[in-house]
């Protein structure tokens, strides 16, 4: 598609090398039915065309080449005068002109001169893992031909923005393997606007759609300059069951080619904003957009003269991480300092120091808390060194509690007047969870221990930890773990960014290695000397789909769950698992790090256990004292025929439960039709743990369980305990009372014989 221009009705999903990802989903949005107004895209060819033409390429790589990233002013420096070099070159006048005539049809009609939105839209945002959302400028009410044809420029100039430079550094992808598109798009005049979640996104809870709302414009959301109105609604029965009203104090809307802020009476920014019904049917089209696309979304909604529209989509980058339901209001004598919204789930003591603005984020030294009227994409290499976020302003999807959940650091937002409370040096905790801020460090309790300390409370039965991100090794490292049970490995693979077979047919297949490894390393050095458990890729073919590439390379599956995935992924075509074998070789004999051990998920058979067994020796990778190989019990099949799988030869396994009782239960956890039968305390599964349990031990082989049914019932812990489990793996919340849990469960184990 060697074109400058596409209309949204001719692109979709599988088109993000061509139109980027929001431009792609408006395209799959449009196709598909949802209400999207009308627009057009210029395509990542006419971006790259202009750069070439006018012969860009070598000096703004020779600026990035010489810039030091974690430099805030050299940074900024850089991004000025690449932005300069794309905003002062002369525009192409072929491309000039199809853009034209594209702007004139969409304005076909009253409006010759439409007023449109110019957005930005990259090849490399919305990843599973690593969301670029907010890193490229977005231009509201532009009108004219002049003007659209600036915007486009500045568009394409944003692409080089301080903090864009910045997340492209710190995430490893290529400046100029990052393509732009620019979506231009007919303007909703917005009464309301805001962004809405197919799933609670602070809890991770799929049983909900989540609603934020305010008046007007829908930039003061994103911005977290206003705190909005929050709605829950129940996915199964169709019921509103929170509904938080806030009074907003200001609001954007149009004012002729521009907009503006005017401030808002208490009396009419404290009304509802939005109507029961109106909650109801964006709660129906956030959970189709979900079933559409196979996965949670976090979406921007606009209501305009009471039509609703969406104005785009994304996956929530952010499900899956650790959630911290366990966190509870610290039982303590501390002094409650203030409370917001909780924002992202956990708990941090740390040392206040309040920016006023993101000039001011060089202040920020790790272990700080960053307190601040707001956060906006400035503001996130500041976020990537303080041990928790608190804001005066914003909701459960502004830009500090997105990001916030992505750091997997704690925050609480919308805590009015927090920073006339709060004064630089204080140490404060912050519970992101609840949203409470406390005076001094506060212990995260559950349960208080009269007699012996958590933090050096030992068990028989290893208590180990799921991890996925790499810039949280070091600090979980320091928790009372055992080591890592489950390091999960999509999340570093999306991190590359691009399809596997995609670098493999571009001979760069070093650089999946060398970057896997670096990112394994990170893990095992931070553990060393205790055993890190890497479980190979198990994405499914919708989200191999979302890497750059993907739609050469995936089939389009109706139920991606049980389709192409684990390891019959590596028997029919070894190429991606070899290249994950070189990286975890190059890490145990090249780097010394003997820590690191091997799980094989989603095994349908034997045979299949056997012919990958087969390949990992053929790659110099042998089962010995120090190399453990393990088997995810996920599969019914895994259950019936243990003892045929361990007849294999495996040195462990390990129970995902999560798709186990799926599967077990014939239930989608992720169905609200459905999911109220989901329960890892159904007979079935716990006949299916202990059967697992009691064959292993039998065979002396290890014994562990690392779905969430351990950190949320601890009746089912100490059934383990007694069944004779070697090990239980959880994500870092829930460390403490689980070991906890554990502990009372063995001494009751002592005490009867």
């Amino acid at each position: 598609m060697a074109k400058y221009v596409v209309w949204f009705k001719d692109v979709d999903k599988g088109d993000v090398a061509v139109v980027g990802g929001k431009g792609a989903n408006l395209g799959e949005m449009t196709k598909a039915g949802f209400p999207v107004p009308p627009g057009f895209i210029v395509t990542v060819h006419a971006y790259n065309e202009f750069l070439d033409r006018e012969k860009l390429r070598p000096a703004i790589d020779a600026l990035l080449h010489s810039v030091r990233v974690n430099d805030s002013k050299q940074l900024e420096e850089t991004s000025k005068k690449i932005k300069t070099l794309i905003t002062r070159s002369p525009f192409p006048r072929d491309m000039a002109l199809e853009i034209i005539r594209a702007y004139f049809k969409l304005g076909s009609g009253i409006l010759k001169h439409p007023i449109v939105a110019v957005r930005s839209s990259a090849t490399a945002e919305d990843l599973p893992g690593a969301s670029f959302a907010g890193q490229q400028e977005t231009f509201l009410n532009v009108t004219g031909e002049a003007n659209l044809i600036e915007r486009v420029k500045d568009a394409w100039a944003s692409l080089f923005t301080p903090r864009a430079i910045f997340y492209r550094a710190t995430n490893h992808f290529d400046h100029f393997k990052v393509g732009i598109a620019i979506p231009v798009q007919k303007m909703v005049e917005s009464e309301q606007s805001g962004i809405m979640f197919s799933i609670d996104p602070v809890t991770n809870d799929k049983t909900k759609v989540t609603i934020e709302a305010i008046y007007g414009l829908g930039e003061l959301i994103v911005q977290g300059a206003v705190t909005p109105d929050h709605y829950e609604v129940d996915k199964k029965s169709r019921t509103i069951v929170k509904k938080e009203v806030r009074v907003q104090e200001k609001l954007m809307r149009k004012k002729g080619t521009s907009n503006e802020i005017i401030p808002l009476s208490p009396k009419d920014g404290g009304k509802a904003k939005l109507t029961d019904a109106q909650i109801l049917k964006l709660s129906d089209l956030g959970q189709k957009l979900e079933k559409h696309y196979y996965f949670p979304q976090d979406s921007e909604w606009a209501i305009e003269k009471g039509a609703i529209y969406i104005v785009q989509t994304r996956p929530i980058t952010t499900t899956g991480k650790e959630k911290a339901s366990h966190v509870v209001s610290p039982q303590s004598r501390n002094e409650l300092i203030g409370k917001g919204d909780p924002a992202s789930p956990g708990m941090r003591t740390g040392t206040v120091k309040i920016l006023s603005s993101a000039k001011e984020i060089s202040k920020i030294a790790p272990g700080d808390v960053l307190v601040a009227e707001q956060t906006n994409p400035d503001y996130v290499p500041a976020m990537r060194r303080a041990v928790a976020i608190v804001t005066e302003r914003g909701g459960r999807t502004s830009h500090a509690a997105i990001v916030s959940r992505e750091l997997g650091i704690p925050a609480v937002v919308g805590a009015k007047e927090i920073r006339k409370l709060l004064r630089d040096g204080m140490v404060i905790t912050v519970n992101g969870s609840t949203g409470e801020i406390y005076k001094g460090a506060v212990a995260s309790v559950s349960r208080v221990m009269s007699h012996v300390s958590r933090e050096k409370l030992k068990t028989a039965t290893k208590v180990y930890v799921n991890l996925a991100e790499p810039s949280r090794a070091e600090v979980v490292s320091k928790m009372n773990a055992d080591g890592v049970g489950l390091l999960r490995a999509e999340f570093m693979i999306a991190d590359i960014g691009t399809h596997p077979k995609k670098l493999i047919a571009d001979h760069k297949e070093k650089l999946f290695i060398q970057t896997l490894a670096v990112e394994l390393e990170a893990f095992c050095r931070a553990f060393a000397p205790r055993p890190v458990v890497y479980r190979t890729t198990d994405f499914k073919t919708n989200e191999y789909r979302n890497l750059k590439g993907g739609a050469a390379y995936e089939p389009e599956e109706p139920n991606p769950m049980l389709g192409f995935r684990g390891a019959a992924r590596y028997t029919a075509d070894p190429r991606v698992f070899e290249m994950e074998l070189s990286a975890i070789r190059m890490v145990r004999n090249k780097m010394g790090f003997k820590n690191l051990h091997m799980m094989i998920p989603f095994v349908r058979t034997p045979k299949e256990l056997q012919d990958v067994k087969k390949l990992i020796a053929a790659n110099d990778l042998t089962r010995s004292g120090n190399f453990k190989l393990w088997l995810m019990v996920e599969i019914p099949t895994n259950v019936i025929r243990i003892d045929e799988f361990l007849d294999v030869g495996i040195d462990g396994v390990s129970i995902g439960s999560n798709d186990l009782t799926m599967l077990m239960l014939g239930t989608d956890r992720d169905n609200s039709e459905v999911a109220h039968d989901f329960s890892e305390l159904d007979p079935t599964l716990l006949w299916s743990f202990e059967h697992v349990i009691r064959a292993c031990h039998k065979r002396n082989v290890t014994s562990s369980i690392c779905g969430q049914a351990p950190s949320d019932y601890p009746e089912l812990v100490e059934k383990l305990v007694s069944w004779g489990i070697t090990s239980v793996s959880v994500n870092p919340d829930a460390l403490d009372h689980v070991r906890e849990t554990v502990y009372e469960a063995e001494k009751k184990l002592v005490h009867k014989k």
